[in-house]
């Protein structure tokens, strides 16, 4: 038999009267390691988002059924409300045309051309777009001096390229000499017209291969009688 203590004695208590503390962490979960991660992609079980066959995904689009703000045939989307300004020539539909230069109404569209020819270089500028009586005029006087004076140096120009491009600026000049100027005021800055062609110098240096064709033309027609 056990000797209880006697009074007023103190004797340690052996062992842990509370029993074994648990072995581990007291909070593991028994479930099974491939349980704790709900939505790891398990064989054979695949996830519940994800897309299976003959299943499509409910926002994917399916053959015959468009998306709802896609653009349909005859229903064209609404304009944007912050929409950038149109630039000068290109006016929304209905919108009488403007000058690519100064902004100004009416104009037509207009092409102008610049040719150059030296020896075997040859250089080709253009001038195109929508121009006022005023602009396109001094567009016209300027590209058709530059070829006058710069078109008759290589072979090809003096006989074919200067000569087309003369002719074609003289056609696409009656467009807008047709046309009102614009109402002063209502345009931006435009190009000076300056005086006629006639009455610039540097034009005049067409004279110079026009005169040496009729020399070597009269040389010739000399030389064979």
């Amino acid at each position: 038999m056990t000797t209880p203590p006697a009074p007023g004695s103190h004797q340690p208590i052996q062992g842990n009267p509370y029993g074994s503390p648990p072995q581990g962490n007291p909070y593991a979960t028994s479930y099974p390691p491939q349980a704790a991660q709900p939505y790891a992609a398990q064989p054979g079980h695949p996830q519940p988002y994800a897309a299976q066959p003959g299943h499509p995904q409910p926002y994917a689009a399916q053959p015959g059924h468009p998306q709802p703000y896609a653009a349909q045939p005859g229903h064209p989307q609404p304009a944007a409300p912050y929409a950038h300004p149109q630039p000068y020539g290109a006016p929304h539909p209905g919108a009488p045309l403007m000058c690519r230069f100064c902004g100004g109404a009416p104009a037509v569209p207009v092409a102008f051309r610049a040719h150059r020819g030296i020896l075997i270089l040859m250089t080709f500028r253009k001038l195109d777009g929508p121009m006022c009586a005023t602009c396109g005029l001094g567009a016209y006087r300027t590209l058709t001096t530059e070829t006058l004076w710069q078109g008759w140096w290589s072979p090809f120009s003096l006989f074919l390229f200067t000569p087309f491009t003369l002719l074609y600026n003289l056609v696409a000049a009656r467009k807008v000499k047709k046309l009102q100027p614009p109402v002063p005021g209502q345009h931006g800055q435009q190009i000076d017209p300056g005086v006629p062609v006639h009455r610039r110098p540097l034009a005049y240096v067409a004279l110079v291969p026009v005169l040496w064709l009729l020399f070597m033309i009269v040389s010739g027609l000399a030389s064979g009688s």
